[in-house]
């Protein structure tokens, strides 16, 4: 960067260090920059609306196809389970053609399958609609967080916490449409309404993303771009750019298409903590939401009675609860870093789980409420976003995909736990025994917070520069 004043200075893009680095100079993200940081955090949004739509309207879905326990589980656990396959796939894709193109292809999948769900008249239909939301939902959530800790400034690391206040506002907004679609009287088909929706929201969202997200600066330069780095930049953030040299290792390192097979590198050295202590806390806190704050309409209707008016009012309440946590989850992963907050988030959530599950049913209805809320907010205001969000500032720009969608992978695995496992051990234990059980989930995230000390909102390091190996497939002239 040359010298001069700050408001004077022209930056020169050499490569994908110089890009971060220049964006870590700013102190805030204002105008256009804010309005597309917003956009593509709205993607976050979409992915949490499918995967509640059909959340509230479970009942008469399962009465209306007679669906039996085991079909129950598959369903619900369809998406985060196709997302264990599609989570790698689109850090790998991403990492090869930017993150635009993935983004938006992720919204048509997730119309499509919405339109598949709601017009289904029997489990293979619904089955295939909700392995479509699957594959839109693991490919979404590991470029968007890509995306997002790419335009983020290093000050301003814990904004990308915001997702997990999203994904409540999301919940939140399609078990307030489903209220409205009982007060419509659609009867049965309440469940089909709820899950249609989202081809609104899909189709609004393909729309304002195609006319207005621009491409990762940092992931342009890291391929040898500077051009449209240095133009971006200018475009995204309003500061001065231009396109530099780009050297002759650069070049070589622009060439190189990171594939599955670089996932190794996540694996070692500096990596390995990182990616323990992400996918660790990934696993288990998706593990205990979707066990727990997934099934909120299942609790509401023991605590609150059997009218769905009712209980659905009691889980937005819950909900409500979480949006609350989740906005302020950017504010105490800024105090207290990412990690630490985490902790005292599982500590908060095992005693919660604890004595939810002991007290079931026992305890008036105001104390009993108490409860779940604790579990809510401590869970959306610790550990609920910080798993992603490390992931995501946890690797420089050619390989954070890669590790975003590898770490969501691993991650997913505790979605299908706990929508799987959570209805088995209802139904043969009670809910009571089944939450104590699920208490084991948050002490394994609290001691892990404990052991690993990486936490990426308390280093002052430009990941770009971080010197990392990669496997090299050299083309052999013919």
């Amino acid at each position: 960067m040359n010298d001069g004043p700050a408001s004077k200075r022209t930056a020169v893009i050499r490569n994908a260090a110089d890009a971060a680095g220049l964006i870590d100079t700013l102190t805030s993200l204002r105008g256009r920059a804010n309005w597309i940081w917003f956009l593509a955090l709205s993607g976050l949004f979409l992915d949490a609306y499918s995967n509640a739509a059909l959340g509230a309207g479970l009942s008469p879905m399962v009465a209306q196809l007679d669906l039996s326990p085991t079909q129950v589980s598959v369903l619900t656990a369809m998406a985060p389970a196709i997302a264990i396959l599609s989570n790698p796939f689109g850090g790998w894709l991403a990492a090869r053609i930017g993150r635009i193109r993935p983004l938006l292809m992720t919204k048509v999948i997730f119309g499509v399958g919405a339109i598949l769900t709601a017009v289904g008249s029997d489990f293979q239909t619904v089955f295939a609609g909700r392995a479509l939301v699957g594959v839109a939902y693991g490919i979404d959530f590991a470029v968007a967080m890509a995306l997002l800790a790419e335009y983020t400034p290093s000050s301003l690391k814990g904004r990308l916490n915001f997702w997990q206040g999203a994904w409540y506002v999301a919940t939140t907004t399609n078990l307030a449409l489903t209220l409205l679609f009982y007060k419509l009287d659609v009867g049965s088909d309440i469940w089909r309404w709820s899950v249609g929706s989202a081809v609104v929201f899909a189709t609004a969202l393909f729309v304002l993303q195609l006319a207005f997200l621009v491409e990762s600066p940092t992931w342009l330069a890291s391929k040898g771009r500077l051009r449209e780095s240095a133009a971006n930049l200018r475009r995204l953030y309003g500061v001065e750019a231009k396109e530099g040299p780009l050297d002759a290792p650069q070049a070589r390192e622009a060439r190189h298409q990171v594939g599955i097979r670089d996932a190794g590198v996540l694996f070692r050295g500096a990596y390995l903590p990182r990616t323990v202590l992400s996918t660790v806390i990934s696993l288990t806190q998706s593990m205990q939401y979707f066990a727990v704050g997934w099934y909120l309409p299942v609790i509401s209707l023991e605590l609150f009675g059997k009218e769905f008016e009712k209980a659905t009012a009691g889980s937005m309440a819950f909900n409500a609860v979480g949006i609350a946590g989740g906005c302020l989850s950017a504010y105490f992963g800024r105090r207290l870093g990412l990690r630490v907050s985490s902790a005292a988030g599982y500590a908060v959530v095992f005693v919660a789980l604890l004595v939810m599950g002991a007290t079931f049913k026992q305890l008036p209805i105001a104390l009993a409420a108490t409860l779940p809320v604790l579990f809510i907010f401590f869970h959306s205001a610790g550990p609920g976003p910080n798993g992603k969000s490390i992931a995501a500032l946890s690797y420089r720009s050619d390989i954070r995909t890669l590790g975003t969608g590898v770490t969501g992978m691993l991650g997913s695995f505790g979605s299908v736990a706990g929508l799987y496992v959570f209805p088995q051990l209802q139904a043969a234990f009670g809910v009571g025994t089944s939450l104590m059980v699920l208490s084991a989930v948050p002490l394994l995230g609290l001691v892990t917070c404990m052991v690993v000390k990486w936490d990426p909102t308390r280093v002052a390091v430009n990941l770009e520069e971080e010197p990392v190996r990669l496997e090299r497939r050299e083309t052999v002239p013919v």
